[in-house]
């Protein structure tokens, strides 16, 4: 498989993973998800749960797509996901249980994960 064609299948699986993402947060994953969202965040937890599920959703479709675009939505999924990241960490520090994330060595482990989507988003984007 030549490495056109893996970015391809990368980045296809990826956005559909956001746009899986998307969808959980406006449906069965809600509570969740209100729960990674930081105190400080200066919206309702629920709404910030919501926008952010319709940006997944719109970002995933536009991954999926491609287009000629691809590199500039693979740089504000990048910017997303490192935006995101504080509710990861939140999530850390408040030994909040989500996702069967319930043990702190779950959710620290986690924290490694969103720096492999950035570079996802990165890579099968360039």
């Amino acid at each position: 498989m030549k490495a056109e064609e893996k970015k391809t299948i990368g980045r296809i699986l990826l956005g559909a993973g956001l746009v899986f993402a998307g969808i959980s947060h406006l449906t069965f994953a809600r509570k969740e998800f209100v729960a990674q969202v930081p105190d400080w965040v200066p919206l309702e937890k629920d709404d910030t749960v919501v926008y952010s599920g319709v940006a997944e959703i719109a970002m995933g479709s536009a991954l999926v797509y491609g287009g000629k675009h691809k590199n500039v939505i693979g740089k504000i999924a990048a910017l997303f996901f490192t935006a995101v990241f504080p509710g990861n960490i939140s999530q850390y520090t408040h030994h909040r249980k989500a996702f069967g994330l319930d043990t702190d060595k779950k959710r620290f482990a986690r924290l490694f994960f969103q720096p492999i989507l950035v570079w996802l988003a990165l890579k099968t984007t360039e």
